[in-house]
């Protein structure tokens, strides 16, 4: 028998809990360019709590661009860099300096709490906050010969 690795599916989807979810947004989500760049992470790192690194050498803070629209997660580097380098020759060009566009598509509820470049890395920290009114509570049920004592 054939197995199947899904490990895939994970790649572009954060919060999930439904395999359908999963391979319905895998085929509405797209990468411009190279899908293998930049390269990234996805943790789950609690319950709750879920972070996306990203390599993103050479590129600064004000060149990169991290933006939510209709629950999918778009984060796009435009660097000056490629312009430049055209007047040089390179014998070898191993580091990426080109344009991206990575999305993720986020499951309900999933919220953005904080992005940081550090050493060359770009770290989204993600919370699935579920409104007190979606959670399960529990209800209490009353004994009826002790509510018809209270009506008498």
């Amino acid at each position: 028998m054939t197995r199947i690795d899904l490990s895939p599916f994970y790649r572009s989807a954060i919060g999930f809990d439904r395999m359908a979810n999963l391979v319905d947004n895998l085929f509405h989500t797209t990468d411009s360019g190279n899908s293998n760049f930049p390269p990234y992470n996805i943790q789950k790192i609690g319950e709750t709590d879920y972070r996306i690194t990203m390599a993103v050498a050479g590129f600064d803070e004000n060149e990169l661009d991290v933006t939510i629209h209709d629950g999918t997660l778009i984060i796009a580097g435009r660097s000056e860099q490629e312009t430049a380098d055209d007047d040089k020759t390179f014998l070898y060009r191993g580091i990426a300096g080109r344009q991206f566009e990575r999305r993720f598509q986020l499951a309900d509820f999933i919220e953005i709490k904080s992005a940081s470049l550090n050493k060359g890395l770009l770290h989204i920290n993600l919370k699935r906050e579920i409104p007190e009114k979606m959670k399960p509570r529990k209800i209490s049920i009353d004994n009826q010969n002790a509510i018809e004592k209270k009506v008498h």
